[in-house]
Order: structure tokens, then sequence, then C-alpha cells
């Protein structure tokens, strides 16, 4: 019997594009390869690319050249590139990269099979990049998980009908395409059935899923059919711009059920003439409207946005607002991204973007003003019980348990830190916050000492130990 083939992927970039690795880890399956962790012990190697700014085009360029290295020192026969990187740049990828043996777009994850298939006498393409990308993800797709189960990305539309002048993702990801909501209901049904408790809805643009459909599907529409799946806890909505902020949509988030009260709103900026060169289609006065109305009908609603600094014309006025702005609207988690020239944009005809030292040393000042906000807003939360997905042993210590509650999304915000109780990753458990620190809060799952499930561990640090630890964590996106 012949020895199974072996593959190895590499994911880089957002959350969707973790999707796409999936759809292609599961082709690879049905192929009949077995997944490696280590580069070396793998056959083919996948690199699927990010290509939304310079860092992470960079990024994916020294990925790539890494990897290249063990058809040498390693057993790969095939190094493949996929994703954002190939669909943007295919003919300069092909001509600088004689390294790489498969290119594949981003619609193009299917496609990986019929370079796994191929041998000799029936070889595959070198370039398999398709264009325009017109792929849209389907329940039926041969999808496998690549990390915990119980928390599950579910992407929802592919591209973007946005004209924001910074982005090039239109470009090559194309027009926006909407699945339609029986699609999305199944697949988030099978993933409950097999331990899913917290889907996380993502596309680029998800307040506009459906308007590209003739068959009436709304966002709203969407959220409420999903709600009627049984086993599922939390449903988790990214990326809703403020001015499609609709009363409809409100109206989700007021009666709550298993949709969490977490928005997730990329304003960008907060000076009116940025916003408006950026053509983001609204003012600081929406935004702030946006907020108040959501804070009104939604009282322990949690916010997260990300501001992009250093854009060509931003002034120090523009950034004082946008600190005044933060200063005020008391946000719960903030991401700070550094301008990036990208080919194609409005915004590369605009002038010089603003000095690297000068973008740093802003982004320095917001971190440091949203971090006491951040602080302020823990702290208002000890003493509260809240629900916390259970994620695993942290990594402070073997003893330690750490989760999050319903305001802190997967990866890209804090987490809860648990003591004195024993749970399992996935768990929902109730717990009483004891202590915060800047993005991090530390909770009690003690049932009682009286309790036979409850047996505190004696090296269990404490939670002066573990808001110590995590109290200096800056999140600043280069």
């Amino acid at each position: 019997m012949s020895e199974k083939k072996t593959i190895h992927f590499v994911s880089l970039g957002c959350s969707k594009n973790r999707v796409d690795t999936e759809v292609m880890l599961g082709v690879s399956g049905v192929a009949g390869y077995a997944l490696v962790a280590e580069p070396g012990d793998a056959d083919v190697i996948v690199v699927n690319t990010c290509g939304f700014v310079e860092a992470a085009k960079q990024e994916s360029i020294d990925t790539i050249l890494e990897l290249s290295d063990y058809k040498d020192k390693g057993r790969c026969k095939k190094l493949v590139v996929a994703g954002c990187l190939s669909q943007r740049y295919p003919d300069d990828l092909a001509r600088d990269m004689p390294e790489v043996d498969h290119f594949l777009g981003s619609s193009d994850m299917l496609k990986l099979g019929a370079v796994l298939h191929a041998d000799a006498k029936h070889p595959a393409e070198r370039m398999l990049v398709g264009n325009p990308a017109n792929y849209v993800y389907r329940e039926s797709d041969p999808r496998q998980l690549s990390q915990a189960r119980h928390s599950v990305y579910v992407k929802i539309a592919e591209g973007c009908s946005r004209k924001c002048s910074f982005c090039a993702i239109p470009q090559f990801r194309g027009k926006q395409r909407s699945r339609p909501i029986a699609d999305v209901v199944a697949e988030v049904e099978r993933l409950c059935s097999q331990g899913t408790v917290e889907v996380n809805l993502v596309s680029q643009d998800t307040i506009s899923y459906g308007r590209d459909l003739s068959d009436g599907a709304t966002l709203p529409k969407l959220v409420r059919a999903l709600r009627e799946v049984e086993p599922l806890r939390w449903l988790r909505v990214f990326y809703l711009y403020p001015e499609k902020l609709d009363a409809e949509v409100v109206e989700l988030f007021e009666h709550g059920g298993k949709l969490v009260p977490y928005m997730d709103m990329p304003f960008q900026h907060a000076s009116d003439r940025m916003l408006k060169i950026m053509r983001r289609g609204y003012n600081a006065k929406r935004q702030r409207e946006a907020l108040e109305r959501l804070r009104e009908r939604v009282p322990r609603l949690f916010v997260r946005t990300a501001f992009i600094l250093g854009h060509p014309g931003e002034t120090d006025q523009d950034f004082d607002e946008l600190c005044d702005f933060v200063r005020e609207a008391s946000l719960d988690h903030v991401g700070v991204f550094k301008y990036s020239t990208e080919d194609g944009t409005h915004s590369a005809t605009l002038g010089e973007p603003v000095e690297d030292k000068v973008i740093d040393a802003r982004a320095k000042e917001l971190m440091k003003i949203q971090r006491g906000v951040s602080k302020k807003r823990l702290k208002a939360l000890i003493g509260q019980e809240l629900d916390v997905l259970v994620e695993g042993e942290s990594e402070e210590s073997e003893h330690l348990l750490v989760g999050r509650h319903a305001g802190q999304a997967p990866e890209v915000d804090g987490s809860v830190h648990l003591i004195n109780g024993a749970a399992s990753p996935g768990d929902i458990r109730r717990v009483k916050i004891t202590h915060a620190a800047d993005y991090d809060l530390v909770g009690d799952l003690s049932l009682g000492q009286d309790d036979p499930l409850y047996r505190a561990h004696p090296g269990t640090p404490s939670a002066q130990n573990v808001t110590k630890k995590r109290a200096q964590r800056l999140r600043v996106v280069s």
C-alpha cells in the first residue's frame, strides 16, 4: 500500500482568508492528502496570501520564499500560491517567482483539486488564476475546520461594491456576491450539529448582505433565520458600516437573543474632511448619531472599530478631531492601521502620505487614549456576572483557563482569564468578574467550596499576577 501524500497550509491575512484556506484543506482531504504541521514533512505546500496592504504583501512574499526552501531541504514537490496576492499580481509573481509551481487566485479554491490530481502524464497548468474573481462559497463545498470547532467563521458574501478611496479590494476580489440565506443556514446547522456554539458572520461589507440578490434577502432576514438554529448559542456579526445602519438592523441588536451585543463598525476616521477624502459616505455626525442610537436601544452594547492614520492630506487638526472622538465615544475596542499606498486606488493619486515617524507618534498617542478608555470600561464590569465562552488553557499557566465574554470577539479583542474552577473548551459559563487590566478581565468560575465539581488547584496564579502580565499589551497593527 502506497504512503499517503501529505500537505501543509499557511494562511495569511483575515478571517475571510481562513475560510478560503479551510475550503482548500477540504479539497485536499477529498483528494486523499493528509495534513501535516511541519512544512518539511509535506509533499505539497500551499500558501494562501493576503494582498490588502504593503505590509501584508511583503509578509506573503517572505513566507513564499521561506517555504520554497523545502523543495530542496524537505520532501516538497509542489509549492502552490493562492489568494489575494496572486489574484492581484499574477503576471509579476509568475515572472519573479520561478520557485512556485502553481498559482490560484482568490476565487480558485476548488482548482486546488486539479493541482493535487495532476501527474507527469496529466499536468496542471501553472497559472490557474481566474479573472474576474467570481467564486461564491457554498455549503456543499468541502470545508475542513483548522481551529477549535466551538467558534467558527462563516463567510456570507464575497467581494465588495464599495468605493472607498484607499481600498483596492474590489479590484481583485470583485463586486459583492452574497450567498443565499438557505445556504448559510444549512452550513450553520451542520456546524452546530458538530459542536459549534459560536458563529461569526464575516464578509467585506456585511451590512450590505443580500442587496445583490433578487430574492429579497437582507442581513436582518438572515439573522432571524439563524436565530432559529437550535444548538447555536452566540451569533456575532462583523463589519457594519454606519451609513447603512437602518432601524431594522438596530432592532436586531435591541432584541438580541442569540445575536450578541457586539457591533463592529470600521469608522476609519472621525474628521469630516478626512471621511470625505476617504469616500466613506458618511460624516462624523452620522457616526456619533449611530452610536447614540445604538446605545439608547442596546444599553450593554460593546463596540469595536478601526482607524487609518497617515492618509494623504491628514493634518494635525484632523488627528486632533479623531482623538476627541475616541475620548468621547467610549469605544470598547480600537484597531489602528497605518495608511498604505495601493496601486489603482484614488488615494494613491492624492500625493504623499504622512511621514512614517508622524504616523507612529499619532498611533502611539491614539492608543494611549484608547487604553485609558478601555481600562475604565473594563473596570466598570468588576462585580458583574457575565457569560463566558471557554477557549481552553491560558498561555499564562496550565492551571488557568481563558475565555471570552460576548463583548470580546475571537483573536482581535481581549480575554477573560478564569480562576477557581474547571470547564471545557466550548462551555459557556456564568462567571463573576473580579479584576480588570487594560484589555483583559479576570473571572471567578467557582461554583462554591462545597460543590463536588469545584476543586481549586493550589498552583493557580493569582488574579493580580495575571493582570500584571497582560496590562501592557498595545494593539497597533502595522
